[in-house]
């Protein structure tokens, strides 16, 4: 008797063993994913379906959401998480701070998970303009994903009114303020009621004084993030050229909100508007009246610098989160879901085979507006990226700010910026 309740009993501890290794083999592996948005809307929806749909295809994870903010909100929430040894597995941040994440070792190389023929051909498929923000030293960082560039919204309506082609946005900086003059109206007091052209200068000065510098055949900094060239006669120019619009009354004058230039735009308050392509269907599904898109204005030279998201793999997370977090980002910039991406968000689908799927060739016969920002790559410089980034752009924006509300000149804004620029990286030379 004692015997067979002995043998029961063995046979239970099994039976318990065995049920909780199934339940441990069930049990997915959480996978949290920090996301820069400040508000719940069709974004967070979007991603969730992201979400929702890589865990089904990949049960073995969990991959969840977490929104985290602004983009400066994430990088610095995701940072603390990484010096607590809580560290996200991925994290969607701007391509520009990949040398901030690499000065405090926080992220891994890419190429340490890149195995198989298929990953070195999936790596390859990016557009080069896009890795321009996402490779150092030899190595890969960043995986493009939410990439854009800047370009121009006008009215065309508005565009009619002031006898200029609406089907034509203007090529250069001689037609942009000729232009802008004839956009701008003003009431029977004088008042401006409509600008002739919007560019913000709040959160991303930097990102729109490259939209002049670039054209102007300028760079504000090297490759390897160690040098910067704000007080170049062309640099200066390029900001100049940005002060006279609100000298001459055709630009609102003073600091200009990022977040509410697309609702101005709407709201016919101004024109046309300078902003990332990044807005593209906010304004196609709210704007109630025609809308034209254009490349940035030339000078000596057509071109944008590109901006947007990476997604970054974190590594103090734990190696089978790293993996899931690899697999996530692969799987989300297959060509299918980059061009669903696209569609859902207005940014440039990230690699050329993304436009070759049906479906994008489709929207963009449909809605030719969705392709300007990814005709104008070939033309793209990096988007402005240093060591000691957030604190060398805060130098910027301010030197910027200070130039467009006239407490400076340009020439005196951008030489003491260079100066404080050059302080603070004098340490990576």
């Amino acid at each position: 008797m004692r015997r067979q309740t002995f043998i029961h009993g063995l046979i239970a501890g099994a039976a318990t063993l065995s049920l909780s290794g199934l339940i441990q083999a069930q049990t997915p592996l959480e996978v949290p994913f920090y996301y820069p948005v400040a508000v719940g809307g069709p974004i967070t929806k979007v991603i969730d379906g992201y979400a929702a749909e890589f865990n089904k295809v990949h049960p073995q994870y969990k991959l969840t959401p977490v929104y985290a903010g602004t983009y400066q909100e994430t990088i610095v929430k995701a940072l603390t998480a990484h010096k607590a040894g809580k560290a996200p597995a991925t994290s969607v941040l701007l391509s520009t701070d990949m040398f901030t994440l690499m000065d405090e070792d926080a992220i891994a190389p890419i190429d340490d998970f890149v195995k198989t023929d298929a990953d070195k051909a999936w790596l390859k498929g990016f557009y080069p303009a896009f890795m321009a923000n996402s490779q150092a030293g030899g190595k890969t960082w960043g995986i493009p994903f939410q990439r854009s560039t800047v370009v121009m919204y006008y009215n065309k309506q508005a565009f009619k009114e002031a006898g200029l082609d609406p089907n034509k946005a203007p090529q250069n900086w001689k037609e942009l303020k000729e232009a802008a003059h004839k956009l701008t109206k003003k009431d029977a007091s004088g008042k401006v009621v409509q600008y002739g052209i919007q560019i913000p200068s709040t959160g991303f000065a930097y990102w729109m004084l490259q939209t002049l510098t670039t054209p102007n055949d300028a760079l504000l900094a090297n490759e390897a993030g160690t040098k910067v060239t704000l007080n170049h006669p062309k640099v200066i120019e390029a900001l100049d050229f940005w002060v006279s619009l609100v000298k001459e009354g055709v630009h609102p004058a003073g600091v200009v909100e990022w977040g509410t230039t697309p609702k101005d735009f709407m709201e016919k308050k101004a024109a046309i508007i300078v902003t990332t392509t990044g807005n593209l269907t906010n304004i196609k599904a709210n704007a109630k009246f025609d809308f034209g898109v254009g490349q940035i204005a030339g000078n000596i030279r057509k071109g944008s610098p590109t901006g947007g998201g990476n997604f970054y793999i974190f590594k103090k997370a734990a190696k089978e989160q790293q993996q899931a977090a690899f697999e996530f980002a692969k799987w989300i910039t297959q060509p299918e879901h980059a061009a669903q991406w696209s569609m859902d968000s207005g940014y440039v689908a990230v690699s050329p085979a993304a436009y070759e799927t049906p479906v994008l060739k489709k929207y963009g016969q449909e809605f030719p507006q969705a392709l300007v920002a990814r005709d104008q790559l070939p033309v793209s410089v990096a988007e402005y990226s240093t060591h000691e980034n957030q604190r060398v752009t805060k130098v910027l924006n301010d030197a910027i700010q200070a130039a467009l509300n006239g407490s400076k000149t340009p020439a005196q804004a951008m030489e003491e910026a260079q100066k404080e620029s050059d302080r603070i990286l004098r340490r990576y030379k």
